[in-house]
């Protein structure tokens, strides 16, 4: 599922430029345009970020888990490895606006006194989360949210990409990317909506969910048709006036089909598991494979680089983002052959227990 994510982040970063909108006609189109940008959107957007949050939470309850069991506490250590993990994001902002390290370090430290919590508590907090607040809020009280500084910082962080050299593209992504990023999480109900996908990675963790034990399968199986189901029926509804409560909800959905679907195939057969085990390999490195996609994709889009922002419509913008992906494949799987972790994987390893 890492891989997956990973993978179907460095898609829908191609569909959009790397952040990087031309003003003006592009000069290679083709007529699938509107429709590729308009499926990966569907299919992507929000959703690749989601799972890899959802993994993150799983990942935190395996690291804590290990350490109650020997009797340690885990809590400080992880605390340090989130500051790993924020600087390593402020490495990657460097590079691309829209870096999430940055962002998910800082929602971790909420897993820590959530753990502790009774289950039930964190079903509550999970369902409460789920339902969107903010927007819940802001739709009973007819309240709203002032979003016109996140435009504004968008539009310098577009100015710099278009036509900034690579330090002024650094310094503006530094300067307004993690503020105009956090902005952008609310105005798309991202905020609480994360945070409710870690806390549930987290609580998949301790029911061994993703073991294929008991009655497991049957409960992804279950959950497949259910969210199928839900994501048919909201497909033929028009939100209306519920858009911005509901769009969070609805993307929820498609998220929950897209992972009971890759569980279910899993375990349904070793061919299925064959295929998936590419994936696999991508992700061992999801961190490094990350990064990689930040400094590859603005060196083709932005104005620095290659300008193909201005150059590529989205069909052959997606294509580029295929020749990453499988550039990035091909070098996961040559870096482990020889070791046993990608590069920034065994970094942060090393720095979280030194």
């Amino acid at each position: 599922m890492r891989g997956i994510a990973v993978a179907g982040i460095i898609l829908y970063h191609s569909v959009d430029h790397f952040n990087t909108i031309s003003q003006e006609p592009i000069a290679y189109t083709l007529a699938s345009d509107q429709t590729v940008a308009e499926v990966l959107t569907w299919l992507f957007s929000g959703k690749m970020y989601g799972i890899f949050a959802m993994l993150f939470g799983l990942s935190f309850f395996i690291m804590n888990d290990n350490q109650q069991q020997r009797g340690k506490s885990f809590a400080g250590r992880f605390v340090w490895r989130m500051c790993l993990l924020f600087l390593l994001g402020v490495v990657n902002a460097v590079f691309y606006d829209g870096d999430i390290l940055m962002f998910y370090a800082c929602y971790g430290l909420l897993l820590i006194p959530i753990s502790n919590l009774p289950s039930k508590w964190v079903w509550c907090i999970i369902f409460l989360l789920a339902i969107q607040p903010v927007e819940l809020f802001c739709l009973l009280t007819g309240a709203t949210i002032d979003h016109s500084t996140m435009w504004e910082m968008y539009a310098k962080l577009t100015s710099a990409h278009q036509s900034g050299t690579f330090w002024e593209n650094a310094l503006t992504n530094l300067r307004y990317g993690f503020m105009e990023n956090l902005r952008y999480n609310v105005y798309s109900g991202r905020l609480t909506q994360l945070l409710c996908l870690f806390i549930l990675g987290m609580q998949l963790g301790r029911y061994r969910m993703f073991y294929n034990e008991g009655h497991n399968t049957k409960i992804w199986h279950r959950i497949l048709i259910s969210s199928l189901v839900v994501v048919i029926v909201l497909s033929l509804v028009d939100f209306g006036p519920l858009y911005t409560w509901f769009t969070p909800i609805y993307n929820l959905t498609i998220l929950l089909t897209i992972v009971s679907l890759i569980v279910s195939a899993w375990y349904a057969s070793e061919r299925a598991r064959r295929v998936l085990h590419h994936l696999c390999i991508f992700g061992r490195m999801s961190l490094t494979n990350y990064l990689l996609q930040s400094i590859i994709g603005c060196a083709i889009f932005c104005g620095y680089g290659l300008a193909c922002y201005r150059l590529l419509g989205t069909t052959y913008a997606v294509m580029v983002g295929c020749g990453m992906v499988v550039c990035q494949y091909c070098f996961s799987r040559n870096w482990l052959s020889n070791h046993s972790r990608g590069p920034l994987e065994g970094l942060w390893r090393k720095l979280t227990w030194i």
